[in-house]
Protein backbone atom coordinates (compact mmCIF):
# COMPACT_ATOMS: atom_id res chain seq x y z
CA UNK A 1 0.00 0.00 0.00
CA UNK A 2 1.29 3.32 -0.87
CA UNK A 3 1.95 5.91 1.64
CA UNK A 4 -0.15 9.35 2.12
CA UNK A 5 2.97 10.75 1.12
CA UNK A 6 3.48 8.97 -2.00
CA UNK A 7 0.36 9.22 -3.03
CA UNK A 8 0.30 12.80 -3.05
CA UNK A 9 3.49 12.34 -4.53
CA UNK A 10 2.31 10.81 -7.70
CA UNK A 11 -0.56 12.82 -8.06
CA UNK A 12 1.38 16.29 -7.89
CA UNK A 13 3.27 14.26 -10.69
CA UNK A 14 1.02 14.01 -12.85
CA UNK A 15 -1.02 17.15 -12.07
CA UNK A 16 0.94 18.57 -14.81
CA UNK A 17 0.01 16.14 -17.38
CA UNK A 18 -3.80 16.30 -17.73
CA UNK A 19 -6.03 16.87 -20.72
CA UNK A 20 -7.70 19.93 -20.70
CA UNK A 21 -11.11 17.98 -20.76
CA UNK A 22 -9.82 16.67 -17.13
CA UNK A 23 -8.84 19.91 -15.67
CA UNK A 24 -12.30 21.35 -16.75
CA UNK A 25 -13.99 18.53 -15.05
CA UNK A 26 -11.83 18.92 -11.82
CA UNK A 27 -12.79 22.76 -12.08
CA UNK A 28 -9.23 23.38 -11.22
CA UNK A 29 -6.90 26.50 -12.54
CA UNK A 30 -3.52 27.43 -12.83
CA UNK A 31 -1.88 29.06 -10.60
CA UNK A 32 -1.18 32.42 -11.22
CA UNK A 33 -0.03 33.96 -7.73
CA UNK A 34 3.75 34.80 -8.70
CA UNK A 35 5.06 34.06 -5.58
CA UNK A 36 4.30 30.11 -6.18
CA UNK A 37 5.38 30.19 -10.06
CA UNK A 38 8.37 27.89 -8.26
CA UNK A 39 5.91 25.47 -6.94
CA UNK A 40 6.39 21.87 -7.60
CA UNK A 41 2.77 21.73 -8.86
CA UNK A 42 0.53 24.44 -11.20
CA UNK A 43 -3.26 23.73 -10.90
CA UNK A 44 -4.87 24.48 -7.71
CA UNK A 45 -8.74 25.09 -6.57
CA UNK A 46 -10.56 27.97 -5.12
CA UNK A 47 -11.75 28.86 -2.13
CA UNK A 48 -7.93 27.91 -0.98
CA UNK A 49 -7.69 27.35 3.00
CA UNK A 50 -7.70 30.45 3.97
CA UNK A 51 -11.59 30.94 2.43
CA UNK A 52 -9.94 33.24 -0.20
CA UNK A 53 -12.86 32.70 -3.38
CA UNK A 54 -10.27 33.78 -6.18
CA UNK A 55 -6.51 34.02 -6.78
CA UNK A 56 -6.61 37.49 -7.17
CA UNK A 57 -7.85 38.02 -3.81
CA UNK A 58 -5.44 35.31 -2.60
CA UNK A 59 -2.75 37.51 -4.27
CA UNK A 60 -3.18 40.11 -2.48
CA UNK A 61 -3.41 38.10 1.29
CA UNK A 62 -0.12 36.54 0.51
CA UNK A 63 2.32 39.31 -0.87
CA UNK A 64 2.09 40.57 3.07
CA UNK A 65 4.24 37.94 3.68
CA UNK A 66 7.35 39.24 1.07
CA UNK A 67 8.51 40.82 3.56
CA UNK A 68 9.01 37.60 6.19
CA UNK A 69 9.89 35.45 2.93
CA UNK A 70 13.02 38.14 2.53
CA UNK A 71 14.55 37.49 6.04
CA UNK A 72 15.29 34.04 4.77
CA UNK A 73 13.66 32.55 8.19
CA UNK A 74 12.82 29.72 7.13
CA UNK A 75 13.15 27.30 3.54
CA UNK A 76 9.65 25.66 4.48
CA UNK A 77 8.01 28.89 4.45
CA UNK A 78 7.49 30.00 0.80
CA UNK A 79 6.15 25.92 0.50
CA UNK A 80 4.00 26.45 3.40
CA UNK A 81 2.38 29.61 2.23
CA UNK A 82 1.46 28.50 -1.15
CA UNK A 83 0.39 24.77 -0.02
CA UNK A 84 -2.21 26.83 1.97
CA UNK A 85 -2.70 29.78 -0.19
CA UNK A 86 -2.54 28.13 -3.80
CA UNK A 87 -3.24 24.52 -2.47
CA UNK A 88 -2.58 21.46 -4.99
CA UNK A 89 -5.24 20.84 -7.21
CA UNK A 90 -6.03 16.79 -8.21
CA UNK A 91 -8.64 15.32 -9.96
CA UNK A 92 -8.69 12.82 -6.75
CA UNK A 93 -9.12 15.68 -4.35
CA UNK A 94 -11.00 18.10 -6.48
CA UNK A 95 -13.50 18.76 -3.74
CA UNK A 96 -10.85 19.57 -1.06
CA UNK A 97 -8.18 20.89 -1.50
CA UNK A 98 -4.51 18.76 0.11
CA UNK A 99 -3.36 20.68 2.82
CA UNK A 100 -0.09 20.90 3.64
CA UNK A 101 1.62 18.56 7.09
CA UNK A 102 1.52 20.00 10.11
CA UNK A 103 5.43 18.68 10.44
CA UNK A 104 5.62 21.86 7.52
CA UNK A 105 3.44 24.54 9.40
CA UNK A 106 5.60 23.44 12.73
CA UNK A 107 9.02 24.19 10.89
CA UNK A 108 7.91 27.49 9.01
CA UNK A 109 6.84 28.49 12.30
CA UNK A 110 9.50 27.22 14.19
CA UNK A 111 11.95 29.66 12.18
CA UNK A 112 10.13 32.93 11.43
CA UNK A 113 8.17 33.85 14.38
CA UNK A 114 11.05 34.84 16.62
CA UNK A 115 11.45 37.01 13.32
CA UNK A 116 7.86 37.91 13.88
CA UNK A 117 8.00 39.17 17.64
CA UNK A 118 10.68 41.55 17.10
CA UNK A 119 8.08 43.52 15.18
CA UNK A 120 5.22 42.53 17.85
CA UNK A 121 3.38 39.94 15.20
CA UNK A 122 2.74 36.93 16.21
CA UNK A 123 2.11 33.60 13.94
CA UNK A 124 -1.23 33.93 12.56
CA UNK A 125 -4.49 32.54 14.09
CA UNK A 126 -5.36 31.56 10.14
CA UNK A 127 -2.26 29.40 10.03
CA UNK A 128 -2.83 27.55 13.38
CA UNK A 129 -0.28 24.41 12.50
CA UNK A 130 -2.51 22.39 15.05
CA UNK A 131 -5.33 22.58 12.45
CA UNK A 132 -3.03 20.21 9.78
CA UNK A 133 -3.14 16.84 9.51
CA UNK A 134 -0.12 14.66 10.40
CA UNK A 135 2.25 13.11 7.75
CA UNK A 136 1.10 9.19 8.42
CA UNK A 137 -2.31 10.11 9.62
CA UNK A 138 -4.31 11.73 6.67
CA UNK A 139 -3.37 13.35 3.60
CA UNK A 140 -1.33 16.12 3.17
CA UNK A 141 1.84 17.78 1.05
CA UNK A 142 5.28 18.27 2.16
CA UNK A 143 8.58 19.05 0.27
CA UNK A 144 9.93 15.91 1.21
CA UNK A 145 7.26 13.98 -0.26
CA UNK A 146 7.60 15.39 -3.28
CA UNK A 147 9.32 12.74 -5.26
CA UNK A 148 10.78 12.55 -9.07
CA UNK A 149 8.43 10.50 -11.56
CA UNK A 150 10.00 7.92 -13.98
CA UNK A 151 11.39 9.88 -16.96
CA UNK A 152 11.79 13.54 -17.12
CA UNK A 153 11.42 15.72 -14.19
CA UNK A 154 8.25 17.49 -15.54
CA UNK A 155 8.81 20.49 -12.53
CA UNK A 156 12.56 20.82 -13.20
CA UNK A 157 13.31 24.47 -13.82
CA UNK A 158 16.73 24.98 -15.78
CA UNK A 159 18.53 27.75 -14.77
CA UNK A 160 19.85 28.11 -18.61
CA UNK A 161 16.34 28.51 -19.25
CA UNK A 162 16.06 31.88 -17.16
CA UNK A 163 19.48 33.47 -18.92
CA UNK A 164 18.18 35.08 -22.22
CA UNK A 165 21.32 34.87 -24.07
CA UNK A 166 21.06 30.97 -23.92
CA UNK A 167 17.63 30.51 -24.77
CA UNK A 168 16.16 33.18 -27.26
CA UNK A 169 13.11 30.76 -27.64
CA UNK A 170 11.92 30.40 -23.57
CA UNK A 171 9.12 32.82 -23.01
CA UNK A 172 10.92 36.35 -21.48
CA UNK A 173 10.25 39.70 -20.32
CA UNK A 174 11.66 42.05 -22.75
CA UNK A 175 11.94 44.81 -20.17
CA UNK A 176 13.74 43.06 -17.49
CA UNK A 177 14.82 39.32 -19.39
CA UNK A 178 12.96 37.35 -16.37
CA UNK A 179 11.46 34.28 -17.35
CA UNK A 180 7.74 34.20 -17.49
CA UNK A 181 5.87 32.00 -14.72
CA UNK A 182 5.09 28.34 -15.32
CA UNK A 183 1.75 29.51 -17.08
CA UNK A 184 3.21 32.40 -19.39
CA UNK A 185 2.60 34.60 -16.67
CA UNK A 186 4.96 37.71 -16.77
CA UNK A 187 6.89 38.36 -13.49
CA UNK A 188 6.52 42.09 -12.99
CA UNK A 189 9.29 43.81 -11.03
CA UNK A 190 8.58 47.37 -9.56
CA UNK A 191 10.76 49.96 -10.57
CA UNK A 192 12.72 51.66 -7.23
CA UNK A 193 14.06 55.35 -8.12
CA UNK A 194 17.55 55.18 -6.80
CA UNK A 195 17.43 58.55 -5.14
CA UNK A 196 17.87 60.02 -1.99
CA UNK A 197 14.27 59.87 -0.74
CA UNK A 198 13.91 56.09 -1.76
CA UNK A 199 17.04 55.73 -0.12
CA UNK A 200 16.38 57.43 3.28
CA UNK A 201 13.10 55.94 3.18
CA UNK A 202 13.91 52.31 3.17
CA UNK A 203 17.15 52.48 4.85
CA UNK A 204 19.17 49.83 2.91
CA UNK A 205 21.31 47.39 5.70
CA UNK A 206 24.28 46.51 2.60
CA UNK A 207 25.01 48.77 -0.03
CA UNK A 208 28.24 47.03 -2.32
CA UNK A 209 29.49 47.41 -5.54
CA UNK A 210 29.36 43.50 -7.34
CA UNK A 211 29.88 41.13 -10.01
CA UNK A 212 27.55 38.79 -10.86
CA UNK A 213 28.99 35.40 -11.53
CA UNK A 214 25.54 33.31 -11.38
CA UNK A 215 21.94 33.48 -10.97
CA UNK A 216 20.83 30.16 -9.77
CA UNK A 217 16.73 29.68 -10.23
CA UNK A 218 16.52 26.18 -8.28
CA UNK A 219 14.13 25.15 -5.96
CA UNK A 220 12.73 27.28 -2.88
CA UNK A 221 15.93 29.23 -2.80
CA UNK A 222 16.68 31.47 -6.08
CA UNK A 223 19.79 32.58 -5.31
CA UNK A 224 22.61 35.48 -6.89
CA UNK A 225 26.32 34.90 -6.61
CA UNK A 226 28.58 37.93 -6.98
CA UNK A 227 31.92 39.09 -6.28
CA UNK A 228 31.68 42.09 -4.10
CA UNK A 229 34.74 44.62 -5.06
CA UNK A 230 33.64 47.26 -2.68
CA UNK A 231 31.59 47.73 0.49
CA UNK A 232 29.49 50.89 0.60
CA UNK A 233 27.43 50.34 3.61
CA UNK A 234 27.24 47.26 5.73
CA UNK A 235 25.10 47.08 8.88
CA UNK A 236 24.56 43.74 10.49
CA UNK A 237 27.09 41.22 9.14
CA UNK A 238 30.55 41.48 7.77
CA UNK A 239 30.61 41.63 4.39
CA UNK A 240 34.22 40.89 2.90
CA UNK A 241 35.50 41.71 -0.55
CA UNK A 242 34.74 38.26 -2.38
CA UNK A 243 32.20 36.10 -3.31
CA UNK A 244 29.00 36.15 -1.77
CA UNK A 245 25.50 34.94 -2.15
CA UNK A 246 22.35 36.94 -2.17
CA UNK A 247 19.49 35.25 -1.63
CA UNK A 248 16.12 36.51 -3.42
CA UNK A 249 12.78 36.51 -1.55
CA UNK A 250 10.78 35.04 -4.99
CA UNK A 251 11.26 33.40 -7.75
CA UNK A 252 10.41 35.98 -9.92
CA UNK A 253 13.95 37.29 -9.61
CA UNK A 254 13.72 41.02 -8.32
CA UNK A 255 15.57 43.07 -8.90
CA UNK A 256 16.75 41.76 -12.00
CA UNK A 257 20.77 40.90 -12.42
CA UNK A 258 22.87 40.06 -15.99
CA UNK A 259 25.68 37.60 -14.76
CA UNK A 260 28.93 39.31 -16.10
CA UNK A 261 27.62 43.09 -14.90
CA UNK A 262 28.39 45.16 -12.60
CA UNK A 263 25.93 46.66 -10.61
CA UNK A 264 25.59 48.78 -7.40
CA UNK A 265 23.05 46.91 -5.40
CA UNK A 266 20.93 47.84 -2.01
CA UNK A 267 19.43 45.06 0.23
CA UNK A 268 18.83 43.83 3.69
CA UNK A 269 20.76 41.83 5.74
CA UNK A 270 19.26 38.75 7.99
CA UNK A 271 21.80 39.21 11.50
CA UNK A 272 20.45 35.60 12.51
CA UNK A 273 21.52 33.84 9.53
CA UNK A 274 24.34 36.26 7.80
CA UNK A 275 22.56 36.08 4.67
CA UNK A 276 22.35 39.08 2.28
CA UNK A 277 18.77 39.71 1.19
CA UNK A 278 17.02 40.68 -2.33
CA UNK A 279 13.22 41.15 -2.69
CA UNK A 280 11.02 43.86 -4.22
CA UNK A 281 12.07 47.34 -2.92
CA UNK A 282 15.61 46.30 -3.22
CA UNK A 283 17.65 48.23 -6.08
CA UNK A 284 20.64 46.95 -8.69
CA UNK A 285 21.06 49.28 -11.16
CA UNK A 286 24.66 48.88 -13.66
CA UNK A 287 27.24 50.37 -11.81
CA UNK A 288 28.83 53.93 -12.65
CA UNK A 289 31.83 55.61 -10.95
CA UNK A 290 29.43 58.53 -10.21
CA UNK A 291 27.46 56.12 -7.84
CA UNK A 292 30.09 55.42 -5.17
CA UNK A 293 30.75 59.44 -4.31
CA UNK A 294 27.01 59.38 -4.78
CA UNK A 295 26.27 56.77 -1.82
CA UNK A 296 28.93 57.84 0.35
CA UNK A 297 27.46 61.75 0.34
CA UNK A 298 24.07 59.82 1.01
CA UNK A 299 25.68 57.90 4.12
CA UNK A 300 27.14 61.47 5.58
CA UNK A 301 24.10 63.26 4.84
CA UNK A 302 22.06 60.73 7.04
CA UNK A 303 24.45 60.70 9.55
CA UNK A 304 24.35 64.40 10.07
CA UNK A 305 20.69 64.11 10.50
CA UNK A 306 21.07 61.19 12.99
CA UNK A 307 23.24 63.46 14.83
CA UNK A 308 21.54 66.48 14.93
CA UNK A 309 18.38 64.73 15.77
CA UNK A 310 20.54 63.35 18.90
CA UNK A 311 21.51 66.62 20.25
CA UNK A 312 17.75 68.18 19.39
CA UNK A 313 17.26 65.02 21.98
CA UNK A 314 19.17 66.36 24.52
CA UNK A 315 17.49 69.88 24.98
Amino acid sequence: MLSPGLCVSLLAACCALWPAAAVRAASCESVRIPLCGSMPWNMTKMPNHLHHSTQDNAVLAIEQYEGLLGTGCSPDLLFFLCAMYAPICTIDFQHEPIKPCKAVCERAKQGCEPVMKRYNHSWPDSLACSELPLYDRGVCISPEAIVKAEGPDPFHQDPARCNPESSPDFPMDSNNLHCRGPNGDRCKCKTVKMGFKNYQRNNYNYVIRARVREVRNRGLEPTAVVEVKEVLKSSLVNIPKETQTLYYSSSCLCPPLSPGEDYLIMGYENDETSRLLLIDSSIAQKWKEKMSRKIKRWNQTMQGKGRAAQRRSRH
